[in-house]
C-alpha cells in the first residue's frame, strides 16, 4: 500500500520529529513538505496523511489550502498533529475538505508540541519537552496500525 504524508512543520519541528520516526520505521512512506512541493500529485497513493502543527486552532493554512486544491477523491486519509493548547476542534477544516472529496478518515494521532507562539513566548512556552520519546513512539505505533 503506497502511503504519502504531506506536512508543514516549522518553528520547533515538533511534527517533523514524529514523521522522521515514522519514516525510520517504514522507509516506503513518502514525506512531502508542502512548502517545497506546493502542488504535488497525490493520485498514485492509496493512503494520504496530512500532518501539521496547530496554528490558531487549525492545521497550518498551507496544508488546508493544499488539501482543498490537491486531495484526490475517494482516498483513505489520516491526520497527525502537534499542539500547544490542550483542547480544540483542530481537525474541523481538514475533515470538511475530506468529506467534500468523499475521502475516508482512517485515523488521527496527536500529541503536545513545544509552543512559543504569540503570548506563550512571554512565559517560556507551553508543553516544553514535547513531543517526548514516548509520544514519538506512539506516533509510530499509530501509523503501523493504520
Amino acid at each position: 500500500m503506497k502511503t504519502v504524508i504531506v506536512y508543514y512543520s516549522k518553528h520547533h519541528g515538533n511534527t517533523k520529529k514524529l514523521l522522521d520516526a515514522i519514516a525510520g520505521a517504514d522507509p516506503t512512506v513518502v514525506l512531502i513538505d508542502v512548502t517545497a512541493q506546493p502542488s504535488a500529485d497525490l493520485s498514485d497513493y492509496d493512503r494520504i496523511g496530512f500532518a501539521s502543527g496547530i496554528y490558531y486552532s487549525s492545521f497550518a493554512k498551507q496544508i488546508v489550502t493544499f488539501a482543498s486544491e490537491h486531495m484526490p477523491e475517494g482516498k483513505d486519509v489520516f491526520y497527525i498533529y502537534t499542539h500547544g493548547a490542550p483542547k480544540g476542534d483542530f481537525l474541523k477544516a481538514m475533515r470538511e475538505i475530506a468529506g467534500k472529496k468523499r475521502c475516508r478518515e482512517i485515523g488521527a494521532y496527536h500529541c503536545q508540541g513545544y509552543d512559543t507562539f504569540g503570548p506563550f513566548k512571554l512565559v517560556g512556552g507551553l508543553a516544553k519537552g514535547h513531543p517526548t520519546e514516548t509520544e514519538i513512539a506512539a506516533a509510530v505505533t499509530f501509523y503501523q496500525r493504520l
